[in-house]
């Protein structure tokens, strides 16, 4: 008996037909972004599409596609800024997309984020239809695409192709499926350095599944099916399955670079990035407090800390399944408490989806126009706010 044939899957029948609403939805939100961003643009006397793939890391993962790793740049301050600091997924699929076609391999990379971000949207709606229901799971996918940082999405970055495979991951492991769990979260340490956060969901998921009942309970508030035979097997090679990205990636540049297991840290040194515990995000913050109007800056970065916060708790309270709290407590913490690129935090939260379904769940709550009020006027701030910052000096 296979993996699949003895779990409910999401390619059951009417499985698409169920999601459909989410993804009109998304692609009704992202098509306003980019329309927006493109007459902001062409005012601007911009390039959407420069800005979309030729800019900021886009141009970095482009040009590891097209001449392999080896790449960096010395700067008069004596940092070190390494290309492997990025992780190769993104990269292959470039290089391979754009082998079998005409397309640049920026252009590939900008159509794996379209077609990534679309899955990562399926992969939301099937994890919050399964705990909460439908209207729910359009809700959550809507918000996903309206946040403020929702272009990013459609850039040629790696966080679509990486919440798309985290989402489908964690739905894996909420329905047992455990050997996809692990080969997607596997996928997912490929692509970014937080996808260590999908591989501690999936062992935080199989170490808590031998308390299941029969109908299919369990600790840690993981819903699933009855246990099938050979399922601890399963389980096993999903805990050994799910690191195996991350742990291969920062182990062949230890490696290359002669630093050991330790040298990805080294290179992301190079960068001024790592992990402090807030206190240099900390100070930065303050910082914008000593003058106007810097400050309104600083009040809304308070804002959005302590919105993540409460958004975390509420998910605490609403007791999510612990795969979920897993997740997006792992990838919160590491975007927060990051020592360097303080203005690319609002991205990198962007993968932190779980914290959207408490909305979700009370926008479900309403009628379904004053829930389409409040999202379409999300998705319009969004696409207002995306295009502003796209044509904004600094990276998102």
């Amino acid at each position: 008996m296979t993996d699949t044939a003895t779990r409910g899957a999401p390619e059951r029948p009417g499985a698409l037909g169920r999601a459909a609403p989410a993804l009109l939805g998304y692609a009704a939100v992202r098509a306003l972004g980019l329309a927006v961003l493109a007459l902001w643009s062409a005012a601007n006397g911009k390039s959407a599409h420069t800005l979309l793939t030729a800019r900021w890391d886009a141009l970095w993962y482009a040009r590891i596609a097209s001449g392999g790793y080896g790449y960096e740049v010395r700067l008069p301050s004596g940092d070190v800024h390494s290309d492997l600091a990025f992780f190769p997924l993104l990269p292959w699929l470039e290089r391979m997309g754009a082998a079998v076609s005409p397309l640049s391999h920026a252009d590939v990379g900008f159509l794996v984020s379209l077609c990534g971000s679309l899955a990562a949207a399926w992969g939301i709606f099937a994890v919050t239809e399964h705990l909460y229901g439908r209207r729910a799971g359009v809700c959550a996918v809507v918000l996903w695409a309206a946040l403020p940082v929702g272009i990013v999405q459609s850039m040629a970055y790696s966080e679509s192709l990486f919440t798309a495979l985290a989402a489908w991951s964690l739905y894996a492991v909420l329905t047992g499926r455990w050997l996809s769990a692990g080969t997607l979260a596997a996928l997912a340490g490929l692509t970014r350095p937080v996808g260590l956060a999908v591989a501690a969901a999936v062992w935080a998921a199989a170490f808590t599944a031998g308390g299941r009942t029969g109908s299919g309970g369990g600790r840690g508030g993981v819903p699933g099916p009855e246990r099938a035979p050979g399922d601890g097997v399963r389980r096993a090679l999903a805990v050994l399955l799910a690191p195996l990205g991350a742990a291969g990636y920062v182990l062949w540049v230890g490696h290359r670079t002669g630093a050991g297991p330790l040298g990805y840290l080294d290179v992301q040194a190079g960068w001024r990035n790592g992990f402090d515990g807030g206190l240099a995000f900390a100070r930065f913050v303050g910082g914008r407090f000593a003058s106007f109007p810097s400050a309104l800056a600083g009040a809304a970065l308070v804002a959005g800390v302590g919105l993540a916060g409460w958004l975390y708790v509420l998910c605490l309270r609403r007791r999510q399944p612990l795969p979920l709290l897993v997740y997006a407590g792992i990838v919160t913490a590491l975007a927060l408490c990051a020592s360097g690129y303080f203005g690319s935090k609002p991205r990198l939260l962007l993968p932190a989806f779980p914290l959207l379904l408490p909305p979700a769940v009370a926008l479900a709550g309403l009628r379904t126009s004053r829930s389409a009020l409040v999202l379409g006027g999300l998705a319009a701030v969004a696409a207002g706010y995306g295009a502003f910052w796209l044509n904004g000096s600094g990276p998102p």
